[in-house]
């Protein structure tokens, strides 16, 4: 149900006459995936805010003013920008999104977006940034990156911290057939870092990487399940060297015709 107090009523219209403003409107219908990209929240987030559900507190309105770089006060209606906002897409793409947002790493001149609202999401980096490699059994090659376009990201993808955190892994071993096969391509946002609730996780014990379901067990542990029944459960344990890199969001899966 929308809050009917009246600052947050403010907010909420300023922010959606904002976002008009810079042509994040098209037929009644918002961008939320680029107004994710320039606030830095996640797309349910912004969904939220702009259709009127869940809260618009002073907390929101200042990250929200600090990522768009806007005056502080700006959505309470306390302060005003002086200069006018763009009035054309092209340089709403000049000014305030990046030709391309990578994510992680940077692009080699292959890498680079053919259109400039290209996004483009990299491979998982399961090298140097985690003191001395991963091991991952039975991985067939890896996918390096993609480049998608902003509507196939809103259609595609539902739920996710930022698009930023967005990353590719390849699928490898087949514990987790018939959900992918090994060669698939899993898409693991890596703003998640810990198990709060049931879900699929790609995770490290020691020095070999994982993607299993895991389940919190009250005063056990993690239960790793895998999707395959040949494989056995098992927990992990607070004495275990244990890592979460990031939550499976999406997989595909491949098939033989």
């Amino acid at each position: 149900m929308a809050n009917t107090d009246p600052q947050t009523d403010l907010r909420r219209e300023r922010f959606r006459a904002y976002c008009r403003a810079k042509h994040w409107e098209n037929d009644g219908r918002w961008s939320v995936v680029e107004i994710s990209l320039a606030t830095k929240k996640a797309t349910n987030k912004v969904s939220d805010l702009l259709r009127g559900v869940g809260s618009f507190g002073s907390k929101i309105a200042r990250d929200l003013e600090d990522s768009l770089e806007l005056p502080r006060g700006y959505f309470d209606g306390l302060a005003e920008i002086s200069e006018p906002l763009p009035t054309n897409r092209q340089a709403i793409f000049t000014l305030d999104i990046p030709p391309a947002v990578v994510i992680p790493g940077s692009p080699s001149e292959a890498d680079k977006p053919k259109h400039n609202d290209a996004i483009v999401i990299r491979q998982f980096d399961t090298g140097g940034g985690m003191g001395g490699g991963l091991v991952l059994q039975d991985q067939p090659g890896v996918i390096e990156s993609w480049q998608v376009s902003p509507e196939w990201m809103a259609k595609n993808v539902r739920s996710f911290t930022s698009a930023k955190n967005l990353c590719i892994v390849t699928g490898f071993g087949d514990s987790m057939r018939p959900m992918y096969n090994p060669g698939d391509p899993l898409l693991v946002d890596i703003g998640v870092s810990s198990v709060d609730f049931e879900g699929v996780y790609f995770f490290r014990v020691a020095d070999e990487g994982f993607v299993k379901r895991l389940q919190r067990i009250p005063g056990q542990g993690l239960l790793v399940i895998s999707e395959n029944t040949k494989y056995r459960d098992w927990t992990v344990t607070k004495d275990m060297d244990f890592q979460v890199f990031g939550r499976v969001v999406k997989v595909w899966r491949g098939e033989e015709f």
